[in-house]
């Protein structure tokens, strides 16, 4: 018989180290894996249900279905055209879409950003000839940036409000200092750097010869009431609730009703085309991080870490920040965060310092070390997922090559900001 806590660790350490080697291979890998825990007793049916965040899970296949229709009625492309149009160059082009995607991930769940975005970037990519994988990867990492600015960008900024009694002002402004949005803003413009650096060899100016038509601007209505109403719903819902999902799923189901009605489009068929590959994955995955916070290794991980520190500040919040992105590149950073926030108040306590030094030092650690690796956030599988059904195979050493430059640069940017202005 399996020691349980035991077998939640070994088969959570094969299954990421099988993900690097077979890339390919990882939905069955993860399934497999799940499987595995719940034979070997690491938790229980009942546990691995309520492990997965059905919230994600709803924003996910309910804003694919949108983006679906939305890719369908041409609009994206059309908007593909006007930024070829305008762009200096292919890499400008490359680098607005980013931004773009920053913009929105400030007021809507990074997975549901990245969908929104992302028919846009693969019209964008068609019209210029060029492979998407860079642009969706630049996309993606944007995305888990910016969604740590606000109170209602990212489930993490969502969990530290609720936890530290924050409203929506305090992130730009807290006890009369610059707030998380300003550190992140920093470390933005510095990555900003960092994406140009790579995508500076496009220099070549596209010319659009034909000029798509639209065929409907009712989806397009649609995309804009579900962010909306996503951005509307964060202000009224204390916490990471099921609200968002609840929301998505129901524009889901209206757009494929849309679709039926509008283009004669079989609903039975929409659902096939949706991506279920990265809808299992994503489940799994869930389940793999879950065992190991069920079976105390998150939490035993953070007692250890408290005991380390000792007196000095500077090594504790550097520590904290640092551990915080390294974890998170392959643990989902909700429930690494729900551990160590009660470890960052501890510590603050026995160090006399402002707890606000450690607390957002973490959020930005957890939310961006997500970007190093193509498990390290939803927004990252639901990325590789959809490149996959356009044919492309990211790996995970082309992923990296992107997310860990830019991520380092702008941690240590957000890191450095948070420590002199909340160190004293």
């Amino acid at each position: 018989m399996f020691d349980p806590k035991t077998a939640s660790l070994a088969i959570f350490v094969c299954a990421y180290l099988l993900f690097v080697v077979f890339s390919r291979l990882r939905t069955a890998i993860a399934v497999c894996a799940a499987c595995l825990l719940l034979l070997a007793g690491a938790l229980s049916w009942k546990d691995a249900f309520w492990v997965i965040n059905w919230n994600v899970m709803g924003i996910f296949v309910g804003t694919l279905a949108v983006a679906d229709v939305f890719m369908k009625s041409r609009v994206p492309a059309y908007i593909a055209e006007l930024i070829v149009d305008k762009a200096k160059n292919t890499a400008w082009a490359i680098l607005f879409i980013c931004a773009l995607t920053g913009f929105i991930s400030a007021f809507v769940e990074n997975v549901a950003t990245v969908l929104i975005v992302a028919p846009v970037a693969l019209s964008l990519a068609k019209k210029l000839k060029i492979n998407p994988m860079n642009m969706m990867i630049g996309v993606a990492i944007s995305s888990n940036l910016q969604g740590a600015a606000t109170l209602i960008g990212d489930p993490p900024s969502m969990l530290l409000g609720g936890f530290a009694r924050m409203n929506f002002g305090d992130f730009f402004f807290y006890r009369g200092k610059p707030s998380i949005f300003f550190a992140v803003e920093l470390g933005a413009l510095a990555s900003f750097l960092v994406l140009y650096f790579l995508f500076r060899k496009h220099k070549e100016k596209a010319r659009i010869l034909e000029v798509e038509k639209i065929r409907s601007w009712v989806p397009t209505v649609m995309l804009a009431a579900l962010i909306v109403s996503l951005a509307l719903s964060s202000f009224f819902v204390c916490g990471f609730s099921y609200m968002a999902g609840i929301i998505c799923m129901a524009f889901g189901i209206i757009a494929l009703i849309w679709e039926k009605l509008a283009n004669k489009g079989a609903i039975i068929r929409g659902l096939r085309e949706l991506d279920w590959d990265t809808t299992f994955f994503l489940a799994a995955i869930f389940i793999l991080v879950g065992s190991l916070t069920m079976n105390g290794w998150i939490e035993a991980a953070a007692g250890y870490l408290s005991g380390l520190v000792g007196s000095n500040i500077f090594f504790g919040y550097t520590l904290i920040v640092f551990l915080a992105v390294f974890l998170s590149a392959f643990v989902d950073n909700v429930p690494f965060l729900a551990a160590m926030l009660p470890v960052a108040i501890s510590m603050s306590s026995k160090l006399g310092v402002d707890p606000s030094l450690f607390l957002f030092g973490l959020l930005i650690g957890a939310s961006l070390g997500g970007n190093i690796t193509p498990i390290g956030a939803s927004a990252n599988i639901v990325t590789c997922g959809l490149l996959k059904k356009e044919g492309y195979e990211v790996r995970f050493k082309d992923f990296v090559k992107i997310g860990l430059p830019f991520t380092l640069v702008a941690v240590t940017t957000a890191y450095l900001f948070v420590w002199f202005v909340w160190s004293k």
